[in-house]
């Protein structure tokens, strides 16, 4: 990509996340899901994360996303659309791995997410959400391997970045980059934010606005 390019999917990405975004849909099953229309992109991750933190970031809307200290607390799979006919919506997906919730719970939204993964057409890609303090657990790797199985698109974002010394983030950004050789699906550059200063923010809505011209 050129620079004009990047620079003008950058303020297209500012724009359309500078719209109004609202919460649209919640589907605690694969049967309650909304009907398919236009392009989604989801975020999945660990519990606690950030995924909420990370959405309300992009959209300039503190409020938007439920934002907890307890792991697990997103259970359903949450919807959000973006300004009128846009035809853009995001989807935050309940923490993988640990979670204060019964195992019972836990093994559901696991369930959950995989089938979602694996059957939604209108679906564009997944960005899984990776902690720069910890770099890739074996439950990343695994919901790595669904998306591979799932013909979904899939890109990692690195988050809460402004927490690691510079040396420990260039070293996860490098493991990161080697693990994903190892996974043909996934889109080969990592993406490195912060909610908090709000880095990386315009390259990931400029990624998006990539694929919204893609699929137009």
């Amino acid at each position: 990509m050129t620079a004009d390019i990047d620079a003008k999917l950058i303020e297209q990405g500012r724009k359309l996340f500078a719209g109004d975004w609202q919460f649209f849909w919640a589907s605690p099953s694969i049967e309650s899901l909304p009907p398919m229309a236009g392009m989604e992109v989801a975020f999945a991750g660990r519990s606690n994360v950030g995924k909420s933190s990370l959405i309300n970031a992009l959209t300039g809307r503190n409020g938007l996303a439920r934002t907890s200290h307890t792991p697990g607390r997103t259970q359903e799979l949450i919807f959000f659309e973006g300004p009128e006919n846009a035809g853009f919506r995001l989807v935050d997906m309940p923490g993988y791995g640990y979670a204060s919730a019964p195992k019972a719970k836990v093994a559901s939204w696991t369930a959950l997410i995989h089938k979602f993964l694996q059957g939604r057409s209108s679906l564009a890609r997944v960005y899984v959400l990776i902690d720069a303090r910890h770099g890739l657990k074996d439950v990343d790797l695994d919901v790595l391997k669904t998306l591979d199985k799932s013909a979904v698109s899939y890109q990692l974002v690195l988050t809460k970045a402004d927490q690691v010394k510079r040396t420990e983030l260039d070293a996860n950004i490098a493991a990161t980059a080697t693990a994903l050789a190892k996974h043909p699906a996934a889109f080969p550059e990592v993406l490195v934010t912060s909610s908090r200063t709000g880095a990386g923010m315009p390259e990931l809505r400029a990624a998006m606005m990539r694929l919204l011209g893609e699929r137009s």
